[in-house]
């Protein structure tokens, strides 16, 4: 997120100060392409800090600006809700808690599941175990804890605004037992009071609809800096999506479907 940020206000800069990549390579001796990765971040590309120096100075940026975004660089890399114990989660998990963590809204559809910001521990862990059935106890435990602590995105100042509509089949799937299910959907009708919560079902009577094809979230930020993300988790492999017609797209779809769902 920081690492967008920035590479966002240093592109802004730029076209600010009128100036093209081309320009800034010649006045500064940074390669086209190392600039075309830090406007982009892509691959997470962090600037050195010579080189925001050079880029500072040639923009013109102001002393308050200026110390704002080398402080932003220093901290890209920095994940402050990750645990020295969650060092083996996989890079994309920790990438997806870290936009979580920063969202202002998410929107998200599930087909087979609760969403992971409503589990209770004990469905959570049923799920992991189910959906990770070489995973260790250990790992098994991580991942059960992690699903618990991105919950605290509830308790802060301006809690996250959590829009959530499940299949009714997400509901029926007995994970973990009857008991664990109970629990699990006094949980939800709990939750589902909370002024920051909407929560919705599909149900089976619907019959086909534009969310059979696969769950997906959608956030948004409070800084407008920061593009929306669609992510989208499948055994083939997880994808984040910002390009404006993804997001686009990926908007009608909820709406279609908060159409579809129950009131």
């Amino acid at each position: 997120m920081r690492s967008r940020r920035l590479a966002f206000e240093l592109r802004r800069l730029r076209e600010a100060a009128g100036l093209t990549r081309e320009q800034v390579s010649e006045e500064t001796g940074i390669n086209p392409a190392t600039l075309y990765r830090i406007e982009t971040a892509a691959g997470r590309a962090r600037p050195q800090r010579r080189t925001m120096i050079a880029l500072l100075n040639l923009y013109g940026a102001g002393e308050q600006q200026r110390a704002d975004l080398l402080a932003l660089s220093r901290e890209a890399d920095v994940q402050g809700w990750l645990r020295p114990y969650h060092a083996e989660l996989p890079e994309h998990y920790t990438a997806y808690i870290s936009f979580e963590a920063e969202a202002r809204t998410v929107r998200n559809y599930e087909s087979l599941f609760i969403p992971g910001l409503l589990q209770t521990e004990d469905y959570a862990r049923a799920v992991i175990r189910g959906n990770l059935p070489m995973a260790s106890q250990t790992e098994v435990e991580q991942r059960v804890q992690a699903r618990m602590e991105r919950q605290a995105v509830f308790a802060k100042e301006k809690p996250v605004q959590l829009w959530a509509i499940v299949d009714e089949a997400a509901l029926r799937r007995q994970v973990g037992g009857a008991q664990v299910m109970r629990r699990q959907m006094t949980s939800v009708l709990a939750a589902a009071r909370e002024p920051h919560l909407t929560f919705q079902m599909i149900p089976l009577s619907a019959g086909a609809h534009a969310g059979m094809s696969g769950s997906f979230v959608l956030m948004d930020f409070p800084n407008p800096a920061d593009p929306e993300v669609v992510y989208i988790e499948s055994m083939a492999g997880d994808l984040f999506l910002e390009a404006e017609a993804d997001v686009r797209r990926y908007t009608l779809l909820f709406d279609n479907l908060r159409a579809v769902a129950m009131s």
